[in-house]
């Protein structure tokens, strides 16, 4: 079986994904404990896809989240490097235009889509500033960006606890119900090894996005960052700080880290 390693290349990225498509949704259902629906259906609240919107849905997969963005109309374009998930993608959503993609190399013309997204992907990505330049390329003025990514823990204890759930309990039982497991050992080392939720944001800011916020979900197991590209070039993009939007009694507080 095939698995990537931590210099993330295309094709061992592309190969490892191949092999895990048939059986991936259900795989992420049980490693997160249905979590990753609920994540997926705030992801889509933060898209709030409207009518005659274009979304583009970076590192898509099986097209489990492209779908929920067209319920209100949206088009969308789903893109993905894994042909395997591409395939089974096509089979359960032929009515979706599934599109091979790669982050760093988009083949879309500039300011083609009103909303970009992309969910437990762009940890996966070679090279993460390029990724962010073609999201920014082919966003219009005014477009927003939502990612989605497993992140930093925000309890010191509860970090402890998900540290040792990813390095031992989530390969065995990787083992157990996924079609490859080794790609849940790699899954395991990128988490461990992304940015946190503050250094991402400034990332994007960095790239050029204006208007940066972050909202942790189950104690910052994942973040849902969002950002908007400036509605004209301005000389001092990048300059505000990137804001923290985190869970407090179930509503959403925002307040600059």
């Amino acid at each position: 079986m095939n698995r990537a390693k931590l210099d993330k290349q295309p094709a061992d990225v592309a190969s490892m994904f191949d092999d895990v498509a048939s059986r991936y949704d259900l795989t992420n259902d049980v490693l997160t404990f249905g979590l990753a629906r609920a994540w997926r259906r705030t992801v889509a609240h933060s898209v709030a896809a409207g009518p005659g919107e274009r979304v583009l849905d970076l590192a898509a997969g099986t097209g489990t989240s492209s779908m929920t963005f067209t319920h209100h109309g949206a088009e969308v374009v789903a893109g993905d490097i894994s042909t395997g998930m591409l395939a089974e993608g096509r089979r359960r959503h032929p009515k979706i235009d599934f599109i091979y993609a790669d982050a760093m190399d988009l083949p879309f013309a500039d300011a083609s889509f009103d909303v970009v997204t992309i969910s437990f992907g762009i940890r996966n990505v070679n090279d993460v500033d390029t990724a962010l330049a073609e999201m920014l390329r082919v966003l219009k003025p005014g477009g927003r960006l939502v990612i989605c990514e497993f992140s930093t823990p925000t309890l010191d204890a509860f970090s402890l606890v998900y540290k040792e759930y990813l390095m031992k309990a989530l390969p065995a039982i990787a083992r157990a119900v996924s079609s490859n497991p080794e790609a849940y050992v790699y899954l395991a080392e990128s988490i461990r090894a992304w940015p946190n939720q503050d250094a991402f944001a400034h990332q994007i800011l960095d790239a050029g996005f204006d208007q940066v916020k972050y909202r942790n979900l189950t104690g910052g197991i994942v973040a849902v960052h969002h950002a908007l590209k400036p509605a004209e070039p301005a000389a001092n993009a990048g300059a505000s700080e990137p804001t923290d939007r985190a869970e407090h009694g179930g509503e959403a507080e925002t307040h600059t880290p």
